[in-house]
């Protein structure tokens, strides 16, 4: 007997993550490119996105509730929506166990900074301004550098400082301390350093002794080891970092 399936879906910048719960079970997820999939799964009737569950592959017929950057562009039809923020702080709640901690999220464009008491969202700050604590700013610099996203995400040791901290300016910055001749992995380390400079002061307005770390950006064990060293914190690596709102919405 199979049984009630509900979907999660965080309409983010880069990718639409859609989780399957079964009572209260995480069963099945996937990614889509988020263009790909407002183009060839679904069309727009009366301001609502109409999603074709057979072409997807999805269970109709079912409970779907959506969050994410993509919330405020179109609506689910037949669906609910949850702010981003509740989504991420429920999928962080579900997914540690934790009910006291302060959440970071770093996602393809933005970053999220949640203070957690009691299991729900008692503060918060966002940046959604500028892309240079996001995941859009590490694959520019990882071009850059001639490396790959996750290679990148190795290097911590002996950065380069990178006085730069916008996304933009900081290709400039990184192109001439390339011709100044330094290593590509100290550079690289100095990439994944600027990232933790640009969200320390929000992550010590809402300090908490565990930092829960969510977002395609929290892959990086370089950021994370540079994160617990700079706040002296423990930094908790959820089992679906880039899932977790998506996970928000499911349960």
């Amino acid at each position: 007997m199979r049984f009630f399936v509900k979907i999660g879906l965080d309409l983010g910048s880069r990718y639409v993550k859609a989780v399957f719960m079964e009572e209260g079970r995480l069963v099945d997820h996937r990614y889509y490119d988020t263009l790909s999939f407002y183009r060839d799964y679904g069309r727009k009737v009366d301001g609502e996105l109409v999603v074709d569950y057979e072409r997807l592959g999805w269970p109709s017929g079912v409970s779907i509730t959506s969050t994410g950057y993509g919330r405020n562009l179109v609506k689910i039809a037949g669906g609910q929506v949850i702010p981003e923020l509740r989504a991420h702080t429920k999928g962080a709640v579900f997914q540690t166990g934790l009910t006291d901690f302060t959440l970071l999220d770093l996602g393809g464009q933005d970053s999220k900074v949640i203070k957690v008491s009691g299991g729900r969202m008692v503060d918060f700050r966002t940046n959604d301004k500028c892309a240079a604590s996001s995941g859009r700013y590490l694959e520019n610099m990882a071009t850059v550098l001639a490396m790959d996203v996750a290679a990148l995400g190795e290097c911590r040791d002996n950065p380069v400082e990178l006085s730069s901290t916008c996304a933009v300016f900081g290709e400039s910055e990184l192109i001439g301390q390339i011709i100044e001749g330094h290593p590509i992995e100290h550079l690289a380390a100095g990439v994944n350093r600027t990232i933790v400079k640009r969200v320390e002061p929000m992550l010590r307005e809402l300090s908490s002794p565990v930092v829960v770390f969510t977002g395609g950006v929290a892959q990086s064990g370089a950021i994370r080891a540079m994160l617990a060293e700079a706040l002296g914190v423990q930094v908790i690596l959820p089992a679906h970092p880039q899932l977790n709102g998506a996970i928000g919405c499911g349960v």
